[in-house]
């Protein structure tokens, strides 16, 4: 007799209503597949939802830091700082761009990057020569970092600040929308399907300066412009374009911009539940052996991750026994710095002690929109049964 197999559940998922579906087919029925209206309307919602000047959509939020850090100005010689709990795009794209990366550790609270570590390490820079030209904090889990005191650092020393908020699109920071930039040259959001909020694959970029938003829009679709203010030579006829820019092509469909739009009618609701989600498991999770997310007061967290510590001696078993119950937890991060390629450069374990004792009880508890109460308390029961076990 076959033994039925527990409903799997993942730690993300997106949600897609009928309202998603219907503004995609209307795309496809509007004779626009790429570069036409839904772009525009996608990127203008957006910046008027966060209280952003401009809103730059592409392919992935990977390509965003990528042309982020490019239209920051970003060379060969120059260095970028990120946290090392992250994925690793937030260190790359600064390799990408020929420069250096080093990492700050993180506060043993948040998650993110310490501000208090960032000051020690950008006084010795100031002392030897090695500042960054750009910093990359990471809004970890959906919390903003402490994004006043980092930018008030940065600012003293005339390094910029690229704020990787991938997940952390509809959170407050001091009142704010996540994404007006009032502490940030730009702020990057991830609409990845395990994200918040989905277009597919996309990312987009946030900014009130007038000259990166045009840099940033040649840069998408490599570095191609018809515009007269930024063109070299009279026109040979309404059909002239230049290349002023060493760009990509790195363009989002109409597709995925009419999905996107949809969806930020949805996000206020998406963040709602998955904050009413977290309560819950705050709540239910109180007497466990584990520690929970701990919230800056500053800050109204997104929820893309839950994100509990265990006993690094047991969490391998808590891990698998949630599997074995059908329960598909992640792990966020694995320190950037311990990765093969970056111990390539030099960094070791041991570097940044902070975000690797993180790392070892870190445990990611499923969070999204669509998922139900029971099946909450399903996540919940596993998991208890594997910490006793």
């Amino acid at each position: 007799m076959r033994v039925s197999q527990p409903t799997p559940i993942p730690y993300g998922k997106q949600f897609i209503d009928d309202d998603d579906i219907a503004a995609v087919v209307a795309t496809l029925k509007s004779g626009w597949i790429t570069q036409g209206p839904a772009i525009d309307q996608f990127e203008q919602a957006m910046a008027a939802f966060c209280g952003a000047k401009h809103a730059v959509v592409v392919c992935n939020a990977t390509a965003a830091l990528h042309i982020g850090a490019l239209a920051l100005d970003l060379k060969p010689g120059d260095r970028l700082w990120t946290t090392p709990n992250t994925f690793v795009a937030s260190a790359n794209c600064g390799l990408y761009c020929g420069a250096m990366v080093d990492f700050v550790d993180v506060d043993p609270r948040t998650y993110n990057m310490s501000v208090s570590a960032l000051r020690v390490k950008l006084a010795a820079a100031a002392t030897n020569g090695t500042l960054p030209k750009i910093i990359v904090p990471v809004d970890f889990s959906g919390q903003s970092c402490e994004m006043a005191e980092i930018r008030a650092l940065a600012a003293g020393h005339g390094i910029k600040v690229m704020e990787d908020a991938s997940h952390a699109v509809g959170g407050e920071y001091r009142g704010q929308k996540i994404g007006g930039g009032q502490h940030a040259d730009l702020t990057i959001f991830s609409f990845h399907p395990v994200k918040i909020m989905t277009t597919g694959e996309g990312g987009m970029l946030l900014t009130n300066d007038d000259a990166l938003h045009q840099k940033l829009i040649r840069l998408r679709s490599h570095g191609i412009t018809r515009d007269p203010r930024f063109t070299q030579h009279p026109p040979d006829g309404p059909w002239s374009y230049e290349q002023v820019d060493l760009g990509f092509n790195y363009r989002i469909t109409d597709l995925q911009a009419a999905l996107g739009a949809s969806q930020l009618k949805k996000l206020p609701m998406f963040v709602q539940r998955r904050r009413e989600l977290a309560a819950r498991y705050d709540e239910k999770l109180a007497t466990l052996p584990l520690t929970r997310p701990w919230q800056h007061p500053d800050t109204l967290s997104a929820w893309h991750l839950y994100v509990i510590q265990v006993d690094p001696a047991k969490r391998l078993a808590v891990y698998e026994g949630l599997k074995a119950a059908g329960i598909h937890a992640q792990i966020h991060y694995i320190p950037v710095h311990t990765q093969p390629w970056y111990r390539g450069l030099g960094f070791k374990s041991g570097d940044f002690p902070a975000a690797e004792a993180y790392y070892a009880g870190a445990l990611s508890l499923p969070m999204y929109y669509g998922l139900s109460a029971a099946d909450q308390d399903r996540v919940i029961a596993a998991l208890k049964a594997a910490l006793e076990a």
